[in-house]
């Protein structure tokens, strides 16, 4: 007795295919009902697809080592695996036996009433699930291990604020600054700003960054590809869009604060005008509620249309309607659409690519993106933490979150969080209330 046993749900297995190996020297047990849940998701040719698949082959591979119904070791160190059945005596009559959850908890139960163990949990990303589980005095909890913030105020916002004396922001404005009077700024995060307040007039103040050359540099409003930056916030994401030294630049806020006109105004600027790099590539994830691009008829742009529509739109109003120039410069392929789901296997060099959305990515397919980014190569990831539509992600375990949290202490990356929308009052009040 005291051995504990983890009896994960299928939702846990289709968001990471090595969660049997985040328990310890806990057993996993495998309900055969789950086996045949995961089945039905192997031929998806999204990431869930992929879990599934990495899946079934971890499982085949352990066959070589044992027998799943006796149990195999899944590593060194590390508990047994088992598969196993249920009693289909041991639910309450209230409980339908030909839904899978209910098939699911009968195993449990049946694993418990067998006593082989102190204690046994259920895992499980499906809230009824738990609150089943609750009803039947079987202990449970949500699969957490992905979460990196507590909750979405805790998330990095890339700006800081400090109380200076009003002479040291005169000595700023003036450009006249000696370095060492600025060492006594707390710099806590790589190309992280820095508001500088006066400390006798709280309308007064300056922006600064420390740049990878650990200079502070004060921050302007900058005009890009004829677009001019309305808020404080605008300015500083121009400001990381536009400094070769920051190769990732994550930008973060509600719909209507600029995040994707601001990168794509950055990119055209950029690739055409200073031709830093030799084109720009914008993706999305594509997430039709399980439904693949492949689905769709006719070539990749023509399947990716309905989910590239709102970066057509934010082009043609930067090309001011001039559908012809724009045209030209993706049949040169200046300007390039990519499936996300092509992405993999892939070397990106002397690009600029943008990923919209990328809230709705998880985090081991932003991290296949990334791995992707070859020299010369800017990357730009957008999106709103708040507005996510895949269901096997939340606001605390997408992509998005993920890369602003694990990358925020690196020199390589920039982080803003875009707060006041600028695409209308009624966009504005909207993203508020709504």
């Amino acid at each position: 007795m005291g051995k504990k046993a983890f009896i994960l749900d299928t939702n846990v297995y289709l968001t990471n295919y090595e969660s049997v190996l985040q328990f310890g020297r806990s057993d996993i047990i495998i309900p055969l009902r789950v086996l045949d849940e995961i089945d039905k998701h192997k031929k998806r040719q999204d990431l869930v697809g992929h879990h599934c698949r990495m899946t079934i082959r971890f499982l085949d591979k352990l066959r070589s080592k044992g027998n799943l119904s006796k149990g195999v070791r899944l590593a060194p160190y590390k508990g047994k695996l088992f598969v196993r059945g249920f009693d289909p005596f041991i639910l309450p009559d209230d409980l339908d036996l030909e839904d899978s959850d209910n098939q699911i908890l009968a195993t449990t139960l049946t694993v418990i009433k067998k006593g082989d163990y102190s204690k046994v949990t259920m895992v499980s990303r499906d809230i009824n699930v738990r609150v089943k589980c609750d009803s039947l005095n079987i202990s449970c909890q949500d699969y957490l291990e992905e979460k990196v913030i507590e909750d979405v105020t805790s998330v990095y916002r890339g700006v800081a604020e400090e109380t200076v004396e009003d002479a040291l922001i005169d000595e700023i404005y003036d450009g006249n600054i000696a370095p060492q009077r600025l060492d006594s700024i707390d710099q806590s995060r790589p190309n992280e700003f820095k508001f500088l307040k006066s400390d006798t007039n709280p309308k007064k103040g300056v922006f600064l960054r420390k740049s990878r050359s650990s200079d502070f540099k004060r921050i302007t409003n900058k005009q890009v590809w004829s677009l001019k930056p309305r808020n404080k916030e605008q300015m500083l994401a121009v400001d990381l869009l536009m400094d070769v030294d920051v190769p990732l630049v994550s930008l973060v806020g509600k719909a209507g604060t600029g995040k994707t006109l601001l990168a794509l105004a950055a990119g055209l600027e950029q690739v055409i005008n200073q031709k830093k790099y030799n084109r720009i590539i914008v993706t999305k994830p594509v997430q039709p509620v399980g439904k693949d691009i492949g689905f769709l008829p006719g070539t990749l742009e023509e399947k990716m249309a309905p989910w590239i529509a709102p970066i057509k739109d934010n082009l043609n109003y930067l090309f001011k309607g001039d559908k012809m120039t724009m045209g030209m410069y993706f049949d040169e392929g200046v300007i390039e659409v990519e499936a996300m789901t092509f992405i993999r296997g892939r070397s990106i060099t002397d690009s600029y690519i943008i990923i919209d959305e990328v809230q709705n990515m998880t985090q081991h397919e932003i991290k296949t993106v990334l791995t992707r980014v070859g020299e010369n190569t800017k990357i730009i990831l957008t999106g709103d933490i708040q507005q996510i539509d895949n269901v096997y992600i939340n606001s605390t375990t997408n992509g998005l979150t993920y890369v602003v949290e694990k990358f925020k202490d690196q020199p390589v990356s920039g982080h803003i969080m875009m707060i006041n929308g600028e695409r209308s009052e009624v966009a504005t009040i909207a993203a508020d209330i709504l």
